[in-house]
């Protein structure tokens, strides 16, 4: 079972920046891909940034070239670094771990998720 605790979410203006860190329990956590999802009040949950065993990264589209999504195996910590903060990237940040695969959503849902940690960005 894979515990995921994230951190360092807050409120703050438009253009302002976060980061968001998310620690891992799994020993095995090189192994996993791991990602990030945001849920905004009345919409669905998106994935916003994944990376993968190789250090392959994606993104959605609205934020890219804002976000940044990176790994620190030594630690067990994924980081993710929000510049240029958007109203529209307000809502709750989700770490999300899967050991097959599994981080983008687009066919199933990550296994393991974090409690999740509430970004705010007003304008």
């Amino acid at each position: 079972q894979v515990q995921l605790v994230e951190s360092g979410g807050g409120s703050v203006q438009a253009g302002g920046s976060l980061r968001l860190s998310c620690a891992a329990s799994e020993h095995t956590y090189s192994e996993l891909c791991m990602g990030w999802f945001r849920q905004a009040p009345g919409k669905e949950r998106e994935g916003v940034a994944q990376i993968y065993n190789a250090g392959t990264t994606t993104y959605t589209d609205s934020v890219k070239g804002r976000f940044t999504i990176s790994k620190d195996n030594n630690k067990n910590i994924l980081i993710l670094e929000m510049n240029s903060l958007k109203p529209e990237d307000s809502g709750t940040y989700y770490c999300a771990a899967d050991p097959n695969g599994y981080c983008s959503g687009r066919y199933r849902l990550p296994l393991y998720w974090g409690q999740g940690t509430e970004v705010t960005v007003s304008s």
